[in-house]
């Protein structure tokens, strides 16, 4: 068999090796040090129109920190786009406020805006859009809801590196922003995240939360004398290592690059699929740039998606369901119907998507998908 072409593939090489020695060299390979110091200016500047980043252990840490700032507790809803990694809506019930989910558009797969105000209640305190696949939501649509309801609004734009919107960079497209670098995204480290945000206050606030409640060490690098911390606010453990940051820092430099590739692979993807009976490509909005994190196709109800998906990986070619329908998971003993996500939910397949596809493996996958439909059809 054909050497099996993988769902996803980090970028990484020399450049990462360096930068991590450069680490070890240093001396500081704990959390928030300087080599993260470097890796949060770099991606502040890199996020255009955003003042401050967060640099943090995972993209689930930064939405703790974010809703933990902005003040969402016990007795509160928040209104989460449905389509997602639990980790979104996981988030809203740590602080001890309840996620209410709202519908998703059937498209583009972010919050449906008209869903969304429905959702509102007199308990709503803010509004999580998730930026599906990297794909940024309707911002203008949901800033204005906000406003009107006197509410707060998160961008989950965890897959979201270098995407915009309306030629505004994800991560500054609502008050706070939170980011994954998970070896499945666009830059990575293998883990880590990062949150960014225009707001002085909401940051430091943030940054005081992440390393148990106290400025972190490198604050009182150099000092003279002894200064002794004081504990007055409980915090958590949700620093990225400087070993992380240096990665992070390599991964910057390539990201133009890993952006156009992914999106040369969109087209190739788009090309071929128009011609294939049953499967629908993902859309891509012509007011945003897509990173294309994932490549996600939309098979026709009657496919049965288990068979494809059990040929594709029979003949070396990797895939994956797209992202959970949140409001059917047990855990949020959700009560309601939110048919388009659920819909789409089991009708999407992910197919490889990464910035090393090369024109012959996406034409493979292709193939591949065309012979799995034409089996599933004759079973």
């Amino acid at each position: 068999m054909a050497d099996t072409i993988a769902l996803g593939q980090p970028t990484v090489g020399d450049e990462e090796l360096d930068a991590i020695r450069a680490v070890f060299d240093s001396g500081w390979l704990s959390g928030a040090g300087p080599t993260c110091q470097s890796f949060e200016a770099r991606f502040a500047a890199e996020v255009s129109g955003t003042d401050h980043a967060l640099a943090t252990s995972n993209c689930g840490s930064a939405l703790h920190l974010g809703l933990s700032v902005l003040g969402a507790g016990p007795g509160d809803e928040v209104v989460v786009g449905d389509y997602t990694f639990p980790a979104t809506g996981h988030s809203v019930a740590w602080t001890g406020a309840k996620p209410v989910f709202a519908d998703i558009r059937p498209d583009i797969w972010s919050a449906d805006p008209a869903s969304v105000e429905a959702a509102i209640t007199p308990r709503t305190v803010g509004i999580i859009a998730v930026d599906v696949f990297g794909q940024p939501a309707d911002y203008d649509e949901l800033r204005a809801i906000a406003d009107r309801h006197g509410l707060w609004l998160m961008e989950d734009a965890a897959c979201s590196a270098g995407a915009t919107y309306k030629g505004r960079q994800a991560g500054s497209l609502a008050d706070i922003a939170t980011f994954s670098f998970h070896g499945r995204k666009g830059i990575t480290a293998g883990e880590g995240g990062a949150l960014t945000t225009n707001d002085a206050d909401l940051a430091a606030h943030a940054r005081k939360l992440h390393t148990y409640g106290i400025a972190p060490a490198i604050s009182r690098e150099g000092s003279t004398d002894l200064p002794l911390p004081v504990f007055d606010e409980a915090g958590y453990n949700y620093r990225m290592s400087d070993l992380a940051a240096g990665v992070m820092l390599a991964q910057l430099d390539r990201l133009q690059t890993l952006l156009a590739n992914r999106r040369r692979v969109a087209a190739w993807y788009g090309e071929l699929l128009a011609a294939v009976e049953q499967v629908a490509a993902p859309v891509a909005l012509d007011d945003r740039e897509h990173p294309w994190q994932s490549y996600v196709v939309t098979l026709a109800p009657e496919v049965d998606r288990g068979a494809v998906a059990g040929y594709l990986r029979q003949h070396g070619v990797q895939c994956n369901f797209g992202t959970y329908a949140s409001h059917l998971q047990p855990v949020y003993g959700f009560e309601g119907s939110l048919p388009v996500s659920a819909d789409l939910f089991h009708r999407h397949l992910a197919i490889p998507m990464h910035a090393n596809l090369t024109q012959s493996e996406v034409e493979r996958v292709v193939a591949t998908l065309k012979d799995a439909l034409t089996a599933a059809r004759s079973n």
